[in-house]
């Protein structure tokens, strides 16, 4: 008998499968939940109280959907650095989260030391299991992460300055000496690029199919390497750079520039949709963070700073310099200069970013290049000595969707994904500094009236403003001058509006007469186009 109650007690005590299911799907949901629902009992009005349920059952419907698919989609979490006591994060070395991390992870620090081809330029594919290598000496190279394994090396025996993967692991562009050159992934050159000259950065628009780059005349071009066309060709004329980066969210592309401008291009406009005042000096880097609205800057007048693109104003500035930025997909900032790195966390979400950790290379070592690597919580970094790779917990996405970038992706998903990509490939009109835009229904302009039915409307006012009567005032204000010099006042109150609205026309035509005569001179005699000669 005892035993048997043993048993029961046991059977008691052990919780349920599916109630351990549902307390966890009961927090999920308070997670995704907008706060608790409002008391629509004290509401009179039937119909608002109808609206109103049924928009809160559609949210808490919403709530659990999500609630499921961060259950049963999304099993991993990410996870950070923390510090016990008085410690802090920013002093924890990378020898103490190598004894603490798995095997597979702990392969993911290393040093490659090439001194005589560096500085390296590194880039990764979408999916982090592939890098692209550039050494400035002309050593290519392509590198398998997951197996650590070197695909291909080969050297173009001259300068290398930028490397870049196009919409998979192979094919890559490399900007050499004289122009740019694309190879497959066995090294063989397929193509020579020689209207983009000689390239200073690269970057590709994998959503559009765009090779854009920026040359050391400072011409950005737009290169569709789909049907190897030129769909873009500009020149900035504000002087060389090699500032160059592609806002994720909408595909812009932002250049930094020697007088502290940073300006944002799109390839169907010659004139830069923004031109913002960043420094007092020199922009020398600049990163985008995944979500758009967030952009960094770094100058020579030794200061980075944090810009909210929705208000296009700086809500943080650090004091530091660096040669390169990058954020992470979970956001994490990483800077370097010389040879050591910072990076930065808003662990806290209130956009306040503060150290998390550091990192001090061999000294001698100058750092070009830092990425972070998709999906992992590893920078790869780019320096005069050849490569390196860190550990930085907490700054790769933990779950990775397969539609958008598998790791593990088959040569038969590679070619299905590469088909859809080509289907699915957007048009370059659809770069805009907000694509939310994109489907939304364009206001209706007001039609203009004929000249002869404003010229109705005016006089049908003035008739109207006319027939008036006016009070009859004692003590000499009811004077006949008087009343006339009111009757004028009225009409030409009545008259205003339809003034003003015809010297807004001329001036909007006298406007678009000038840009016409403008586009229409040389450009040497432009400068005279506003002088009259004195006579």
């Amino acid at each position: 008998m005892a035993e048997v109650l043993d048993n029961d007690t046991l059977a008691r005590d052990k919780p349920s499968t599916e109630k351990d299911i549902s307390d966890e799907l009961d927090l999920k949901i308070q997670k995704y939940l907008r706060g608790e629902g409002g008391n629509l009992e004290v509401l009179t009005d039937k119909k608002l109280k109808g609206q109103l349920s049924v928009r809160e059952e559609l949210y808490s419907k919403s709530a659990k959907v999500a609630a499921k698919a961060d259950k049963w989609l999304v099993p991993s979490e990410g996870g950070y650095l923390e510090a016990e006591g008085i410690e802090k994060t920013w002093r924890i070395k990378q020898e103490a989260i190598a004894k603490e991390v798995d095997i597979l992870s702990s392969r993911n620090q290393y040093d490659i030391v090439l001194p005589e081809l560096g500085p390296y330029a590194l880039q990764f594919t979408s999916s982090g299991r592939y890098m692209a290598l550039g050494g400035r000496k002309g050593h290519l190279g392509i590198v398998d992460l997951m197996n650590m394994n070197l695909i291909k090396e080969f050297q173009v025996r001259e300068t290398v300055r930028d490397v870049t993967f196009l919409h998979n692991e192979l094919f890559f562009a490399a900007a050499q000496k004289k122009y740019t050159y694309i190879y497959d992934r066995h090294g063989t050159e397929l193509h020579c690029l020689k209207e983009h000259g000689p390239v200073l950065r690269l970057q590709f628009l994998k959503n559009h199919f765009l090779l854009a780059s920026i040359n050391k005349f400072g011409q950005l071009h737009y290169q569709d390497v789909t049907t190897g066309a030129m769909v873009g060709n500009f020149r900035t004329g504000l002087g060389r750079t090699d500032v160059m980066q592609v806002n994720p969210f909408n595909g812009v592309v932002a250049l930094g520039h020697s007088g502290g401008t940073v300006t944002m291009w799109k390839p169907t406009s010659s004139a830069p949709l923004v031109k913002m005042l960043c420094h007092h000096g020199p922009v020398s880097a600049l990163a985008f963070h995944s979500n758009g609205h967030l952009m960094a800057t770094a100058g020579k007048d030794k200061k980075i700073k944090l810009w909210d693109l929705r208000k296009y104003e700086v809500f943080q500035t650090l004091h530091g310099h660096a040669n390169t930025l990058d954020f992470s997909q979970k956001g994490l900032l990483a800077y370097g200069t010389g040879s050591s790195i910072q990076v930065l966390g808003d662990l806290s979400g209130s956009q306040n970013y503060s150290r998390y950790m550091t990192h001090s290379m061999v000294k001698g070592y100058q750092i070009s290049k830092l990425m972070f690597r998709p999906y992992e919580d590893v920078l790869g970094i780019g320096h005069s000595m050849g490569w390196s790779s860190i550990l930085i917990p907490g700054s790769g996405e933990p779950n990775f969707d397969t539609w958008v970038a598998n790791p593990f992706e088959t040569s038969k998903q590679r070619r299905e994904k590469e088909v859809r990509s080509l289907l699915d490939k957007l048009p370059p009109e659809t770069i805009m500094l907000d694509p939310s835009k994109i489907g939304t229904v364009k206001p209706a302009q007001k039609e203009k009236k004929p000249k002869k039915e404003r010229e109705a409307d005016i006089d049908a006012a003035v008739e109207a403003a006319k027939d008036i009567k006016m009070k009859k005032k004692t003590k000499g204000r009811s004077k006949p001058s008087k009343k006339v010099k009111k009757m004028k006042e009225a009409i030409e109150k009545v008259k205003r509006p339809f003034l003003e609205e015809k010297m807004k026309e001329e001036a909007i035509s006298r406007k678009k007469r000038k840009i016409s005569e403008e586009v229409s001179l040389p450009k040497s005699l432009k400068r005279f186009a506003g002088k009259k000669l004195a006579i």
